[in-house]
């Protein structure tokens, strides 16, 4: 079982940056990809970025160039640093770990871009 619990969210302008945490309940050197997705009111939840215990990451086209991940062994945390926020980025975001070929996740964390 993996515990996820994400924190950093909140209201920001467009423009800003905002930085999103992760705290897994787990060693996380070896535990698997672990990512972050998020879904906006009326979409399917989509994929943001994702790192792998290689630290090879991948992005979603709409974040590339804007968001940065990256993880923490000894703090067993993984981040998610969102700079250039534009409205269209307005979403619950959730943290995710694979583990064992299981998917875990947070419950959500809100991030509003104001104009």
């Amino acid at each position: 079982q993996v515990q996820l619990v994400e924190s950093g969210g909140g209201l920001v302008q467009a423009g800003g940056s905002l930085r999103l945490s992760c705290v897994v309940s787990r060693n996380i050197f070896n535990l698997g990809v672990l990512g972050w997705y998020r879904q906006a009111p009326g979409k399917q939840r989509e994929m943001v970025a994702k790192i792998t215990t290689s630290r090879i990451t991948r992005y979603g086209d709409s974040v590339k160039g804007r968001f940065t991940i990256s993880r923490d062994i000894y703090k067993n945390t993984v981040y998610l640093q969102m700079n250039s926020l534009e409205v269209e980025d307005t979403a619950n975001y959730y943290c995710y770990a694979n583990f064992r070929d299981r998917d875990f996740w947070g419950q959500g964390i809100q991030v509003t871009v104001s104009s």
